[in-house]
């Protein structure tokens, strides 16, 4: 009887478990069986591994073998589990030494003709491995870049079965050509799921700058929704953008990713991961250093924003956007249902889906922008427009953002319509992203400083408790607020939302805290009501 063992992982979500793959060979008929609570594809791995070690020039056992994967109570599918398969048999059969694989990690599926072919997620897969303790991990050679954005692990990139038996077995490692450099690498089709990336809204930028930008100078006018969005970049604070159409809502909003910082080293890593799983990770970018962006069209049910699917649930729109901007436009539009099941991610940072077959904690900390019309035509807010709508139809159409929605929104700013001085003007091109990021990061910088050694590093994030107790404004500057509050204008959640607004205001003008001329644009930013403050960030 021969007996081995070899390690993969199996992905609940966008966390990992560490799966043992062991293999057992027993006089008897020959039979392969594969247990332990696998899915459809992961089943017929038992032909592509058959097939893979006899092309690899290997001899197939001719025994009774049972293939278990342990733990058998969790679910698992796919085929990256592949290659652990193919050397657990090997190491049974005693083709290859069963102490050299005990400890490795192995991801990837195999080809009928022994290749090693790449597979989604396996950065979180090996992220996995390391918190298991494993520091060995063999991988397909596509995915090896992937793979060594963990720290601490010993990464091998395989092009074929036989280069890994050659490696594992002390023997002289076989060439196998590379790809065609004339046509696109069929390889990383299993990379990439089909309609997803930019067609879903989804553009993440590449590190080396070279994807076009969208520039805030290309904005006329719009010096309050201008502040706003800058106010929103410094703090991580949601955004609705309301006005009639061709104000440039749209326009402001593909805008706030060129102001936002770029990402650490852990959010990048965070990032990558989801966009592993969800295989939207474009081929050749390993690490995503810039804030993504995802729009999906308002056509989009509540499971493709939350996540959902068959089976174990995949990532939504809103972790899509984790650490970046999901950007809701024609906001109304939406359902219901879907943008009342945003509130537990925009409150919480990140989203638990509960499906038959598993509960799924995914991570969903974004800043989400809204763009509404006032009414269904549009010109509800236009003087002699010539806007139809019944106040009742404006009602309806406006009750379709909920008050509890609204509620979690710290900003909401009225677009107007850009006048002809503004739009044909010589002068009247405003600041650049470069400049205005330069300001957003200098307001990240100070807010790090002053939350070090707390859980937060963004004023949207600090609890109204630490706002009314350790970080607290200057004396008589919440007056304003106090009086809005007991009008019903601010609710206890829209105080500490103007609080946390008011910090980020302080911040671009690099103040130690809050005084009163800030707690009056939170105040008008987030109701809208004249104040009779100046609308502009930085130093006043």
């Amino acid at each position: 009887m021969g007996f081995a063992r070899a390690c993969s992982v199996a992905l609940v979500g966008v966390e990992g478990v560490v799966v043992e793959v062991q293999a057992d060979l027993e006089p008897g008929v020959a039979a392969f069986t594969l247990v332990g609570l696998p899915d459809k594809s992961l089943v017929e791995s038992r032909d592509r591994v058959r097939a893979a070690v006899v092309n690899s020039g290997a001899e197939w056992p001719q025994k009774k073998l049972t293939v278990g994967l342990s733990p058998a109570s969790v679910p698992k599918s796919g085929s990256g589990f592949d290659l652990a398969v193919a050397c657990a048999v090997l190491g049974a059969a005693e083709r290859i030494d069963p102490a050299a694989i005990a400890d490795v990690v192995m991801i990837g599926e195999l080809g009928l003709d022994g290749r090693v072919r790449p597979v989604r997620g396996v950065l979180p897969a090996v992220l996995a491995a390391a918190e298991a303790g494993y520091r060995h991990v063999v991988v397909p050679e596509q995915t090896a870049g992937e793979a060594a954005l963990v720290p601490g692990v010993s990464v091998l990139g395989v092009r074929s079965l036989r280069q890994l038996i050659a490696v594992l077995g002390d023997e002289p490692v076989p060439e196998e050509p590379a790809a065609d450099r004339g046509r696109p690498d069929t390889m990383l089709a299993g990379l990439m799921v089909p309609g997803a990336g930019l067609g879903t809204g989804l553009a993440s930028l590449s590190a080396d700058g070279t994807a076009h930008r969208p520039d805030l100078a290309d904005v006329a006018g719009q010096v309050r929704a201008r502040t706003a969005l800058e106010v929103a970049a410094a703090g991580g604070h949601h955004l609705l953008l309301s006005g009639p159409p061709g104000a440039g809502k749209t326009m402001l909003a593909e805008r706030i990713t060129a102001i936002l910082p770029p990402l650490s080293r852990q959010e990048s890593l965070e990032v990558t991961a989801v966009h592993s799983v969800a295989g939207i990770l474009p081929p050749g970018e390993p690490l995503i250093s810039r804030a993504p962006y995802c729009a999906p069209h308002h056509s989009a049910t509540m499971q493709s924003l939350v996540g959902g699917g068959n089976g174990l649930p995949r990532p939504g729109a809103v972790s899509l956007a984790h650490r970046g901007v999901l950007f809701l436009d024609e906001a109304p539009e939406f359902s219901g249902r879907a943008l009342d099941a945003l509130r537990q991610p925009l409150e919480s940072g990140h989203v638990v889906v509960a499906r038959a077959a598993g509960v799924v904690r995914l991570p969903a900390r974004f800043l989400m922008v809204l763009a509404a019309n006032p009414c269904p035509c549009g010109r509800h807010t236009l003087a002699g427009a010539g806007c139809e709508c019944p106040p009742s139809a404006v009602r309806r159409y406006q009750a379709r953002l909920s008050g509890p929605l609204l509620d979690r929104v710290d900003l909401r700013v009225e677009v107007e319509p850009v006048g002809r001085a503004d739009l044909m003007g010589s002068g009247g091109r405003g600041e650049s992203s470069a400049e205005v990021a330069a300001r957003v990061r200098a307001a990240r910088e100070r807010a790090v400083e002053r939350l070090a050694g707390t859980p937060w590093t963004t004023n949207s994030e600090v609890p109204g408790h630490e706002l009314r107790t350790r970080l607290v404004a200057a004396p008589g500057a919440l007056m304003a607020a106090e009086r809005d509050m007991e009008r019903g204008i601010l609710t206890a959640r829209g105080l500490d939302r103007v609080l946390r607004v008011a910090w980020t205001v302080a911040d671009l003008r690099a103040a130690d805290r809050p005084d009163a001329s800030d707690i009056a644009v939170a105040l008008e930013l987030r109701t809208g009501i004249q104040r009779g403050v100046p609308m502009q960030a930085g130093a006043r």
